[in-house]
């Protein structure tokens, strides 16, 4: 059975130019396969982006900086928890602070180091593990939630806010803010899909180029096969095959309008 990623209707009443650059990969191979030389290279590519996000860093004020300024006002538009910066604005913090953004795992090392290259948010999901379809919604509040990093109780998301839902409850919240443990991506994730946001028009070309960076550097580390789409209010829905399977190597994704929501 096919699944959907979409984007909800009132996200588009809140930011009308709102893009979402999607990039799938398949049958991704364990990173304990990985020979030793390309986990050195991908840790470098870290270190080399966290020196090039510097030229994004133009105030000592971290809300004056660019990046950050285009997101403060993103989520002044939407419901968030107290205290919830979006996913670019953590990383860029940590490198005007002096504090590199460190290794954590292959694929999660490649999207940090897109997202400074660019500065723009991109984060990442298990595919497997997403539980139905996928959407970015404007929720009714109350769908279950652990954060990575937090404890093991419920933190369950607002009413009003904008976050990614599937069957199960929230994958991400505040659009970019805080990935959940269900759906994080592992050493032994095989097929993952990689998100990254964008709330204004002259934004767009930059969003792109990191998603087609993005796509480089996975296809090059891991020899995935990979595949990208881009939705919008003109098209905000996909349907996608639920999991890798021998023979699927041409399968692309099938646009089919506006999904029935759920939510």
């Amino acid at each position: 059975m096919k699944r959907r990623i979409y984007i909800d209707a009132p996200v588009f009443s809140t930011f009308p130019d709102f893009h979402l650059f999607c990039v799938i990969a398949r049958n991704l191979p364990p990173a304990g396969d990985l020979d030793e030389e390309k986990k050195e290279e991908i840790k470098g590519d870290l270190e080399k982006a966290n020196l090039e996000a510097r030229q994004w860093i133009t105030s000592d004020i971290i809300s004056e900086n660019e990046p950050v300024m285009v997101w403060r006002d993103a989520y002044k538009k939407f419901k968030t928890k107290k205290g919830a910066r979006s996913s670019i604005e953590a990383l860029l913090k940590r490198v005007a602070q002096d504090k590199p953004v460190s290794s954590i795992t292959p694929l999660v090392d490649i999207y940090n180091a897109v997202s400074l290259t660019f500065a723009v948010p991109v984060g990442g999901e298990d595919l497997d593990k997403i539980q139905g379809s996928m959407g970015l919604c404007l929720t009714k509040g109350g769908d279950a939630f652990l954060p990575i990093g937090g404890s093991e109780e419920n933190e369950p998301t607002l009413e009003g806010e904008i976050c990614y839902l599937d069957d199960a409850g929230a994958v991400c919240r505040c659009m970019n803010w805080r990935d959940g443990q269900r759906t994080e991506l592992t050493d032994g994730t095989k097929d993952a899909i990689f998100l990254i946001e964008c709330t204004q028009k002259d934004l767009e070309g930059r969003s792109r180029e990191a998603m087609e960076d993005l796509e480089r550097r996975i296809e090059k580390y891991f020899g995935a096969k990979v595949y990208d789409f881009v939705l919008d209010a003109s098209q905000p829905a996909v349907s996608i095959e639920p999991s890798s399977k021998e023979g699927d190597e041409n399968i692309k994704p099938q646009f089919q309008g506006r999904c029935p929501l759920k939510f």
